[in-house]
């Protein structure tokens, strides 16, 4: 029962933290400045494929050059793409682009203000889990799961100090009634004696 108990112990521990380091490159990354984006298409590919999760840096986009890749808002609908600068217009403040896996430029030039920012690192296939994670039913199977691991990791320990101290609280009590009798047989002794002291010297008399 111990052995499984350890055992239990460590693979429940073990998949907190492993939720515990996936919040932190999902939502932990925003602290520190990124915006994550899961990769949808494979114009990218060889250097990001579809489901990989990547993390945008903003930038000003003067700074941007030919060869850099870029995340940005591709049309009215708010659709994301991440493709690299082939052509800067910088008198027009227009970025043009092009996916690697493509034969030729996007139709339509990025102007600067819908840049928003450069791709630092990648994550493979990590897409999938933020994609299930941040939206239902995912999100509220994660949050159920995270509760029944916290449940299953800290609660048997409380039980445990629980039961202990009831067990402590019951020896106590014991200890106390034994004092107590103790105490009741001490005086009995006493008053036996006193008696008999008193029963001796009337006889004398």
């Amino acid at each position: 029962m111990t052995t499984l108990k350890k055992i239990w112990n460590i693979v429940s521990t073990a998949l907190v933290v492993l939720m515990v380091l996936c919040a932190v490159f999902l939502m932990g990354s925003r602290v520190m400045g990124y915006q994550c984006f899961t990769v949808i298409s494979g114009s990218m590919e060889p250097k990001y494929s579809v489901g990989d999760l990547i993390y945008v840096k903003k930038v000003d986009a003067n700074t941007i050059q030919v060869g850099d890749d870029i995340t940005f808002i591709l049309n009215e609908d708010l659709v994301v793409a991440t493709h690299r600068v082939v052509r800067i217009d910088a008198e027009n403040q227009r970025l043009y682009t092009k996916g690697l896996a493509n034969e030729i430029e996007d139709s339509d030039p990025v102007h600067f203000n819908n840049v928003i920012g450069v791709p630092k690192f990648a994550i493979p296939k990590l897409g999938y889990v933020s994609d299930f994670v941040q939206n239902p039913p995912g999100m509220y199977i994660t949050i159920g799961i995270g509760i029944i691991l916290i449940l299953a990791v800290f609660l048997p320990d409380m039980i445990g100090k629980k039961k202990n101290e009831d067990e402590d609280e019951a020896v106590a009590t014991m200890q106390t009634e034994i004092d107590t009798a103790a105490e009741e047989n001490e005086k009995l002794k006493a008053e036996l004696a006193q008696l008999r002291a008193e029963m001796e010297s009337k006889k004398s008399e």
